[in-house]
């Protein structure tokens, strides 16, 4: 039944603009599927999904696992996405500051992750905000400077 539900899950955000697990959870009432709130709320971290922008200035789920936890990117879809989703990257000693337009920083993480950046020990996601932990302070001042160049163009 979860893995049914979970490809459900995937048809309908590819097919509707879903922004908000309400709407998911009416969608998949609609399809069939007997599911609580927490059930879609639990659905939707197992399937990684992530807000991502639209042309029309509104968010949609997107599914960013495609198989495996570490997904590698294009350059076109990263600048994309990080352009329409960060306002501002700072750095302070080893970390890297990455501030987002509200619900936007899973996605810009994601993809930021999807890079392979040199120097990058690591990175930790919020709503609105995502950190870098970068190796050197010195490497933290370079990443911002090229990350300055995607939001900015």
């Amino acid at each position: 039944m979860k893995s049914a539900r979970h490809q459900a899950i995937l048809k309908l955000i590819e097919q509707h603009s879903i922004d908000r697990q309400e709407d998911l959870l009416a969608y998949l009432r609609q399809a069939g599927f007997v599911v609580t709130q927490a059930t879609v709320s639990r659905d939707v971290r197992e399937l990684r999904l992530v807000k991502a922008a639209t042309g029309a200035g509104g968010y949609r789920y997107v599914s960013q696992a495609s198989g495996s936890l570490r997904t590698s990117y294009s350059s076109t879809r990263f600048e994309t996405i990080f352009r329409e989703s960060v306002l501002h990257v700072d750095s302070a000693g080893h970390i890297v500051l990455v501030k987002c337009f509200s619900g936007m920083a899973n996605a810009a993480c994601e993809v930021f992750d999807g890079m392979h950046w040199e120097q990058v020990v690591g990175t930790l996601s919020g709503d609105d905000t995502f950190f870098v932990l970068m190796r050197t302070e010195q490497a933290a001042l370079q990443i911002v400077s090229e990350l300055a160049k995607y939001i900015h163009g």
